[in-house]
C-alpha cells in the first residue's frame, strides 16, 4: 500500500472511530487487509502530526489537528479541562495541571503556534513554557487564562 493512501486511510478511520493507541489503529488496518507494523504506524501517527484528545467513548482518542491562526475548539477544551493553575515567573509561565495530564496539555499548547512561546516542557503535573520575555510571559498567563 502507498504512504498516501494508507495516510487518508488513517484519516478516515480515526475520524469515524475513537481509536486510543497504535496497536489499535495497527489492528483495524491489518483488518482491512493491509499489513503493517505498529512500527509503520507509529511513524505514520508522527507524520500525520496526530495527537489523543478526550474521546466521548473511550478516555482518548487520535485526532488530526489542523495548523491555523484559530485554535480549534477541541484544544482549548482539553487545556481547560486539565489546567489547575497558571503563574509567570519573569519570562517563564508555569502551567499546573492534574497530575499524568501535563503532557497533553504541553501538546495542547504547542499546538496553539502561540508567537510568544520559544518552547515548553512538560513533567507528569506541570508545564513550563518558555516566552521571549517578562512582558511576553505576562501577555500569555492573561491569554491562557481567559480561554
Amino acid at each position: 500500500m502507498q504512504k498516501n493512501k494508507r495516510l487518508d486511510l488513517i484519516l478516515k478511520i480515526i475520524s469515524e472511530n475513537e481509536i486510543d493507541t497504535q496497536e489499535e489503529l495497527t489492528a483495524v488496518l491489518i483488518d482491512k487487509g493491509y499489513n503493517v507494523s505498529q512500527a509503520t504506524i507509529s511513524r505514520d501517527v508522527k507524520d500525520l502530526g496526530l495527537i489523543k484528545i478526550e474521546g466521548i467513548k473511550k478516555k482518548f482518542k487520535y485526532a488530526k489537528i489542523e495548523q491555523s491562526n484559530e485554535i480549534p475548539e477541541n484544544i482549548i477544551n482539553l487545556l481547560k479541562s486539565f489546567t489547575v493553575s497558571i503563574q509567570s515567573a519573569n519570562n517563564l509561565v508555569v502551567l499546573k495541571t492534574m497530575v499524568g495530564n501535563a503532557g497533553s496539555a504541553c501538546i495542547a499548547i504547542d499546538k496553539m503556534n502561540l508567537p510568544q512561546i520559544i518552547g515548553t516542557i512538560a513533567g507528569d503535573d506541570t508545564v513550563l513554557i518558555i516566552s521571549k520575555n517578562n512582558a511576553s510571559a505576562d501577555a500569555l498567563v492573561k491569554f491562557l487564562k481567559s480561554l
